[in-house]
């Protein structure tokens, strides 16, 4: 049955590379319904392999390590690495989340991109997509796990700039490749730090190299940080959280695909995979801690401002991947991974939903367009609803019992009142704003001027995924994974009452104050204050990268556009062109100019014999 593992990313590489390679065999282009089991199918049956090998494999055994060896990869010096999978429950964890979610939004994806004109080229792009995610998540290595990592960054690219001849999407498109490719950056040259001191990047190695006595600390920190810089771009936490909001430029089940599947929950893997690494540096540790408390907090207020449904969702995605740094930073590491997984049910369910509601609305994107629309869309309504309850955390939904573990975890850590745990309470009070807001002026209060034109989008294809995933993510609670064999047993204290009782309490209060705000804003539309102004404007970040980097970089450019150094090359050219010429014009044929050459260079000659 392990070998079944193997199949798991093939299956999705098999299938787009059907999809590319269909057109040079065939040629013309196949009915969509055989594209679409193409591309459902091979995501599906890799759920299904994975289903049974956590059935077989490891459903009796927390503790069950499976290493999969396939091919010697790399042989350079010491530098020995192969093409290898190395599965434990971590690992499975994000197998079910990429392969189980990852299906029922390519399921969705068969009726929301029917008729479009390049259906196969969008399913090609998203089964290479469930490739590279879970060659990252189950690679044996840093190096095939940075194969994966950049495959994600290449197709997240491809998806989001899919509908390339706007060219707003393409540069949304962009600037989510430049954005990543910073973080990136700074983990390839921690992975050169890590082989540097351990002479290894195989992870089981390196982490058993690291709790020798002879690690060096300093050394551990910077790599780790480095790390950290990697997951912060990838996960779009502060400060490269930029180009998430804008990658809506794609189409809904991709920004799905990538909310809650793939993608953004990458950093969270990567630090909970090193974490005996992290466990060893208090200071990146601590980093980790402070950059989800401020992410969570900065994308809640931001989210609390946004009137596309899309943006709200994007800026909610940033703010709960802000929780999941947060729990890694103050060591709750099964809770991470438990509001990943929850956050994967609830995220698809919203973001698929908010796709049905803009089809039904004519690709309508604005909040303050709709109103009363749960009279005319009552199923997607219903969905969006649960995933709000989810999101808010509303006591005895999914969300809550992976939030709650959070918070009381970041209550623990400085063993009472911190801000860190101020920082959680406050955002579960944003969090309640935000997601009731966009709630109650999509779907509540009198019609907008778009809904009179609503007409329900949802196919029976689209409508068995939303019913799945509401299910999941009411019921997703129950399903806390047995990770204590990768993690160990955390220590659990039980605070007082009234510590649980305010993070219940939060999302209530949100609730009531989202219902006010949203009855004040269809009164006043669209008109900001200065402070919303400022939180719809994501706090600036852009303006400012703009200004310190974008604009001096164009400059520069302009400046430069003859190339300095392409001058130096040219220059030399010109140079030798000259001296060519010179000396060519001297061959005229001329005998007597020869015999007048020869006897002036003689004469120089003899003089200079003379003279020395």
């Amino acid at each position: 049955m392990q070998g079944l593992l193997a199949w798991v990313p093939l299956l999705p590489f098999i299938g787009f590379l059907v999809l590319v390679a269909i057109p040079l065999f065939y040629h013309r282009e196949l009915p969509e319904e055989v594209i679409a089991a193409i591309g459902v199918g091979s995501v599906g049956t890799a759920a299904i392999l994975t289903a049974i090998v956590a059935a077989t494999v490891f459903w009796q055994n927390p503790a069950e390590v499976v290493s999969i060896k396939l091919w010697q990869w790399m042989l350079i010096d010491n530098l020995r690495l192969g093409f290898d999978f190395h599965v434990d429950w971590l690992t499975l964890v994000m197998l079910m989340i990429i392969t189980g979610v990852g299906f029922l939004i390519h399921l969705y994806s068969a009726g929301y991109m029917r008729e479009d004109p390049d259906f196969r080229r969008y399913f090609a792009y998203l089964n290479l997509f469930v490739c590279a995610m879970l060659i990252l998540v189950m690679a044996d290595n840093l190096v095939l796990l940075y194969l994966g990592w950049e495959g994600v960054g290449l197709c997240s690219y491809l998806l989001i700039g899919f509908w390339y001849k706007d060219p707003a999407n393409g540069a949304a498109a962009q600037k989510a490749f430049i954005v990543t490719r910073i973080g990136d950056t700074a983990m390839a040259i921690g992975l050169f730090l890590l082989f540097f001191e351990f002479s290894t990047l195989n992870i089981p190695e390196l982490i058993s190299a690291a709790d020798s006595s002879g690690a060096n600390p300093q050394i551990i920190t910077i790599a780790t940080l480095l790390l950290l810089g990697g997951a912060v771009g990838k996960s779009a936490q502060l400060p490269l959280q930029t180009w998430l909001p804008d990658a809506m430029a794609g189409p809904t089940p991709v920004s799905a695909l990538i909310h809650a599947a793939t993608m953004v929950t990458a950093g969270v893997y990567l630090i909970a995979r090193m974490h005996p690494l992290y466990m060893l540096s208090e200071t990146a540790m601590t980093a980790v801690a402070i950059v989800g408390a401020l992410t969570l907090l900065l994308a809640g207020f931001s989210a609390i401002a946004q009137s596309d449904i899309k943006r709200v969702l994007a800026y909610s995605t940033i703010s709960q991947i802000g929780y999941m740094f947060l729990a890694l930073g103050v060591g709750a590491w099964s809770g991470a991974i438990f509001h990943l997984m929850t956050h994967a049910f609830f995220k698809a369910l919203l973001f698929l939903s908010a796709g049905s509601v803009i089809l039904s609305l004519h690709h309508e994107q604005n909040i303050f367009a709709m109103g009363g629309l749960y009279r005319k869309i009552p199923f997607t309504f219903i969905c969006f609803t649960i995933g709000c309850a989810c999101l808010a955390a509303l006591p005895f939904t999914s969300g809550f019992y992976s939030k709650d573990q959070i918070l009381l975890r970041a209550w623990e850590f400085r063993e009472g009142f911190n801000s860190l745990w101020l920082a959680g309470i406050l955002g579960a009070l944003v969090t309640g704003i935000y997601s009731f807001r966009v709630l109650f002026l999509v779907f509540a209060g009198n019609e907008g001027s778009a809904s009179s034109s609503c007409k329900d989008a949802n196919t029976k294809v689209m409508s068995v995924p939303l019913a799945i995933l509401a299910t999941l993510a009411l019921f997703g609670g129950l399903l806390t994974p047995p990770l204590q064999g990768v993690f160990g047993v955390e220590a659990k204290e039980h605070p007082a009452a009234w510590v649980e009782g305010v993070a219940i309490t939060m999302p209530l209060i949100g609730l009531a104050i989202a219902w006010m705000l949203s009855r004040k804003e269809k009164s006043i539309g669209e008109k900001r204050s200065k402070v919303m102004q400022f939180w719809f404007s994501g706090w600036g970040f852009d303006w400012l990268y703009d200004h310190l980097l974008v604009k001096p970089f164009k400059t520069l450019a302009r400046l430069n556009h003859n190339d300095i150094i392409d001058s130096v090359y040219k220059g030399t050219a010109a140079l030798s062109q000259q001296l060519n010429n010179l000396l060519s014009s001297s061959q005229n044929g001329q005998v007597r100019w020869y015999l007048a050459t020869f006897a002036a260079g003689s004469i120089l000659f003899l003089a200079l014999l003379v003279a020395l």
